[in-house]
Formats: C-alpha cells, structure tokens, sequence
C-alpha cells in the first residue's frame, strides 16, 4: 500500500481555476498511489471546489483531507505537529504497514522542510518534488544542514529545558503525583486534606523529591485553584531585592525602580502564593514576612500606603526548619505561623517500590516532552538499561532520575535504551558515600555497630546542648528525652561534657 502526504498549495488552487494539473494531480497521474492524505489551511470553499476537481480528475486514489489552524504559513512548530499526527492517523488507519511519499514540492519552503525532517528521521518516506516539469525522487541528506537546525530545534529545545527544570505544568493535580508506597499515600491523603483549608502549609523535603509538584496540586484543589498560583524562589533572589520582589515597591524608591512594582503577595491576591526555599530568607524578611502574615496587608517600598491581601502561602524548604529554629538560624514565631500545617515529601530512598513506578512514569513523560523534536523518536528501556536505573541511589531524587533519563533517551540512537545507554547518563564524578558515612561503613572484623550508635547519639547530643546554650532541660527535649537526668546518664558515658569543654 502506498500513501502520498502533501499540503495543498498555491500553484493546486491555480491548476484548478485555469484548467492545469498542478504538483498533486500531477503526483497522482504520475506514481501508483492507494491513497493521498492532504492538509490545508485554506478557506473552506477553496478546498471543497478543489476537491471536487480532484475527484473529477479520475485517478482512483482515496483521498482524505485535514483542514488545520495556522498562526502563519510558515509556523513550524504547528506545521510540524500537524504533519506528524496526520501521519501517525494514517498509519493507525492502514491494515498493514504502507510505503510513505512526501511531496515537498506544494505549499510554503517550511512546509517542505518539515517533510524533509520526518522523511529522514520519525517517518522514513520517499521524498519527491515537481517544480521542474515531471515528478522526481529527491536523494535523501545523508544528513541535516548544521545551519537550519538551530531554528528548527529552537522550541524543542525550550521545552525540553523547562521539563528538565522540572516545573510542573499548571494543570497538575493528585493524578499527576505518582506513588504506592505507604509514605507517599500518606502525602497525598494530606495533600487532599490540606487543600480545602486557608491556612499556611509548609512543605519540607530534600531537593528533587516535588515539593512544587505537591503545592500545585494542593493549589488546583482548592478554592483558588481556578487562579493561577504565584511561584517564587527564595533562594534565587538577592537578598536586597527579596523584599521588593514579595512586597513591591514605588518608582524612585531605590537605585534601579524606574517603575513602580507590585510583589509577589499583590499578584496572588485571591489565589495561592508558593515561597519555595523559604529557608534561605535573611532575618529582615523574615520580619516582614511575619508581619504579612499576622496582618494581611503589605506596604511596598518607599510607600507609606497599607493594601490589603487575602493570599493563601505555602512554603517549601529543603531544610529542617526545626533544627533551624533550634540554633536561632529561623524565627520561631515565623516558623510555626508557616508550620499551620505541615507536610514532609520522603526521598526517593524512602519509597521502595516507587522507583519502578517513577522509571515508568519518567519515560512516558519525557517520550511526549519530545515528540515535537524533529530528531527524535520514541525510545523503550531495555531490561539491562532499567536494572542500571534501580541500582542507583539517586541522592538527587525524582528530579535527578527523570533528568538523567533525559540525558539517555536524547543521547542514543537506539530504538530502545541499553545498559551502556544509562550508564553513559550518569554523572561519573557525582558525589559517591564516603567510606566514613554511617550507612556506607564496610562490615566485618573491624566492624562496632555500638561504637556507630554511641557516634550518632554524641553528634546529636553535642548540637543539642550548642542549640540549648548548655541548658539540659531544653537540650533533653530537642532530641526527644523526657528529662535531663537520661541526658546526663548519656553524657557520663560518653565523655560528652568533658569534649565539649575542652573545645571551649
């Protein structure tokens, strides 16, 4: 079975008028085709007197039309994707696999190049063109131009830069966040519970592990989800611009306020605000955070004018707030005005069988980031290159997984992943447990799980009396002791007091 795939063109529309036979007629006549798949933006009554010439014309051919959408004749983001789904329907529709021609030669150059793209990468296709009088097979590029391909793979290329900072698409929800296991279940049961409140909810988790993932659906679950949530990063914001950029500020009120400037809370003012890294604000803007939050109102910079807000704040960290607030490094009154509610995101090694799930879900995903990329084609992990995947330790979390499968599936040429395709997507100089690590300790002769429990407890003990300014009480209770006589016993046996004046 054979199927030609053209656009109709200009010179079609003119063959009709003037009695002529134009590039597709033409291919018709020419080549033995079972059907002709035709895509078109023209106006309606364009196509169908077109059409019913060419059907006039008596070649035999089935012939399916798609009209398409396009902002401009030589979009190709929206070429290319109408291409290629028209393709992927004829293929679905053929009872067995058929021979693909492409016509370069109707519609505009981008039309053409983009046949010339999926002919010799996603879609293998003859490729013939017409403009000098009979139809001819084009020879193939052995392989693209280097100097088209930087536009061509400009939007793939941002796209698949955005998915690899993984910033969850606003339409996330529950459904987005994939996990079985216990812990994870538990994070959803209070996410769902979480999203009807209007109140702070603070979200804790090491980096990777989808604290924003979470918060927008929490976010699309609420009240507010029909508004769109504002996003800010702590972490990412000078410290002299960290107040401007949650409250605002007025034209002159600094060096560089050419205009004035709403904040982050203005903006989300009847929807949801999420401060991640939340941990790194300096103590100043932990003030006037705590003010925003006691009184709902923010004065921007430089303005002595009170606005009202009605926001609902959820926060991130990757840090123990606690211990923080603990050692004086975070307010306390902040800390627990954030902590209303509290969600802690496990790390990937907490989850058991959740990687093979997030294997799963990372192909799929990242399988349709990039199927608009000219260069690229749907991939499948081997046996091997998925057992490469569940060894690793993955100290970066889903993030670190899913952008290391990136890497891979862009990477090789091979219809499915091998175990030398994963391994080459992994960082070979990335950090790697130390052989003092606790849990990295070889076993064996040499090997005192008393000395490594009697290690931990010192640890924990010592940076508890730090945090208490040697008060014994308030250090028995930052670790978990029901009173300082346990501490003491503690301290007596392992010499703890006696270190720690003698590194006073």
């Amino acid at each position: 079975m054979k199927i030609l795939f053209a656009w109709i063109g200009t010179a079609d529309l003119e063959a009709e008028k003037n009695s002529g036979e134009g590039p597709i007629l033409g291919a018709l006549r020419q080549r033995p085709f079972d059907e002709a798949w035709l895509l078109c933006s023209w106006p309606e009554d364009r196509i169908l007197r077109y059409l019913a010439w060419l059907a006039g014309a008596d070649t035999g051919v089935r012939i399916h039309r798609r009209s398409v959408n396009l902002s401009q004749p030589n979009a190709f983001s929206e070429i290319y994707e109408h291409a290629s789904r028209t393709i992927a329907e004829a293929l679905d529709d053929a009872a067995r696999p058929p021979q693909l021609t492409f016509h370069l030669s109707p519609g505009t150059p981008v039309m053409a190049s983009v046949w010339l793209l999926l002919g010799t990468s996603r879609f293998p296709a003859e490729l013939i063109e017409s403009s000098n009088g009979p139809v001819k097979t084009v020879e193939k590029p052995a392989r693209l131009p280097a100097q088209v391909l930087p536009d061509l793979l400009h939007d793939p290329d941002r796209r698949l830069r955005e998915s690899t900072a993984e910033r969850p698409e606003a339409t996330s929800g529950f459904a987005q966040i994939a996990g079985e296991s216990e812990p994870m279940r538990r994070v959803i049961a209070l996410g769902k519970k979480a999203a009807p409140r209007n109140v702070p909810l603070l979200i804790e988790g090491e980096s990777g592990t989808g604290k924003e993932l979470l918060a927008q659906a929490v976010h699309r679950a609420s009240p507010r989800g029909a508004k769109r949530m504002v996003i800010v990063n702590c972490g990412a914001i000078p410290e002299t611009l960290i107040e401007s950029r949650l409250f605002g500020h007025i034209k002159g009120a600094f060096t560089g306020a050419v205009n004035s400037q709403p904040g982050c809370f203005e903006e989300a003012d009847g929807s949801s605000l999420f401060m991640d890294e939340v941990g790194e604000l300096s103590p100043s803007a932990q003030v006037a955070l705590l003010r925003v939050l006691q009184e709902g109102e923010v004065t921007r910079i430089g303005e002595n004018k009170i606005r009202k807000v009605n926001v609902r704040l959820i926060a991130a960290t990757h840090r123990d707030l606690a211990s923080a607030v603990a050692e004086e490094r975070f307010r306390e009154d902040l800390f627990y005005r954030l902590a209303v509610l509290r969600i802690r995101l496990p790390a990937l090694r907490e989850r058991g069988n959740d990687l093979g799930l997030l294997i799963d879900q990372g192909l799929e995903k990242i399988n349709a980031e990039l199927s608009d990329d000219p260069l690229y084609s749907p991939k499948s992990l081997s046996a091997g290159a998925r057992d490469i995947l569940m060894q690793q330790e993955w100290r970066g979390n889903v993030r670190e997984l899913h952008n290391t499968m990136r890497r891979a599936l862009v990477w090789s040429e091979n219809e499915t992943l091998s175990a030398d395709d994963a391994k080459s997507a992994l960082f070979s100089d990335a950090p790697q447990p130390r052989i003092g690590d606790l849990l990295a300790r070889p076993i064996g002769s040499n090997f005192s799980l008393d000395a490594v429990l009697d290690e931990v407890a010192s640890h924990y003990i010592e940076r508890a009396l730090r945090a208490a300014a040697g008060n014994k009480t308030r250090a028995a209770n930052l670790i978990g002791y029901s009173s300082y006589q346990r501490l003491d016993k503690h301290c007596a046996r392992l010499g703890i007091e006696r270190s720690l004046n003698a590194k006073a």
